[in-house]
């Protein structure tokens, strides 16, 4: 939420509008400025999850001994090798895909407006948002969005504006709408008269407002478990390539946590136990090293909170 504020709020709207006015789609773009640079607030949030998690690995680590019976200090190490390397290239390629997606629902939104013969101004509002009077920050619009949410709000107001009973019943369908604009809503159903097109403005930029949350809550939730697991996965094999611990002698539990609306399959995969060195499997066959870790399909990481609890086998690692 706060790189798109960032970005909404060093937008200069006029030079949007020329290129626009030029028919020049990705020069409007280029005038947004998404670039990497705006996205370090999430890539922060990210680092201090990861480490976060690795150090809370490290703490549940029974205390290890050396043959001598000396106690074996154990402490997470962020700039490892392995450490590094992951949090670089997720960090990237998260907010790289972020920009490619963004790119791409701002180039579809522009490009119909302009084959509409919309108003280039009205066009660029669409995307970047009017600024709020009261907090001098720009509300709405479809910055932040996935193509599929801009598509969403895209249909939305053209539900409101076209005057049908049936399209316009059916923008009360939708979940993210904001509910305190139904009575206007309801009553144009009742007077038979299309929307005008400041209250579409408004009830939809609210709209978008309520996407751009979820897909705030849903990166948070799904980074934040994402983060954790693979650093407590990274923090086990610092100990294994330290030689503390051996990989034979760590196992892996799949634990599901209960949801409303649970996956069968990790219902299914609950109390599977596997050696630290090899993946766990899901009914549908996927192999799965850890609960969310990096390539693993999306049909079983998004709004996943499985997690994986790793024990260590004290007395075959005495007996070696």
């Amino acid at each position: 939420m706060d790189a798109i504020d960032d970005i909404r709020s060093n937008i200069v709207l006029r030079r949007i509008i020329e290129r626009l006015e030029r028919g020049d789609v990705s020069g409007a773009i280029d005038a947004m400025h998404l670039d990497q640079a705006a996205f370090r607030p999430l890539e922060e949030a990210i680092r201090q999850a990861f480490n976060g998690g690795g150090v809370a690995a490290v703490e549940q680590i029974p205390t290890l001994r050396d043959p001598n019976g000396h106690q074996i200090v154990i402490r997470w190490d962020a700039r490892n090798l392995a450490a590094e390397e992951w949090l670089r290239e997720h960090s990237t390629t998260l907010v790289s895909n972020i920009i490619a997606d963004q790119q791409s629902a701002i180039r579809t939104a522009l490009s119909e407006g302009l084959a509409r013969g919309d108003n280039p101004t009205r066009t660029a509002l669409g995307i970047v948002g009017r600024v709020n009077r009261v907090t001098g920050k720009r509300d709405g619009g479809i910055l932040g969005l996935t193509a599929q949410q801009a598509a969403y709000v895209d249909r939305a107001r053209q539900e409101l504006l076209s005057g049908d009973p049936t399209a316009i019943r059916n923008f009360l369908e939708r979940t993210r709408r904001d509910k305190r604009f139904d009575r206007t809503v309801l009553k144009a159903l009742k007077d038979g008269k299309p929307l005008p097109a400041e209250a579409v403005d408004r009830i939809t930029s609210k709209y978008a407002d309520g996407l751009l949350k979820l897909r705030a809550d849903t990166i948070a939730l799904h980074e934040t478990f994402q983060s954790m697991a693979a650093a407590k996965d990274i923090a086990f094999r610092q100990q294994i390539e330290k030689g503390t611990l051996q990989a034979q002698h760590v196992t892996k539990t799949w634990r599901h946590t209960p949801q409303k609306h649970p996956r069968e399959d990790h219902v299914e995969m609950q109390g599977q136990v596997v050696r630290f060195d090899q993946p766990f499997v899901a009914p549908d066959g996927t192999r799965i090293m850890y609960p969310h870790a990096e390539g693993t399909p999306a049909r079983h990481t998004l709004g996943c909170k499985c997690l994986a609890e790793y024990k260590i086998d004290f007395v075959a690692r005495l007996v070696t």
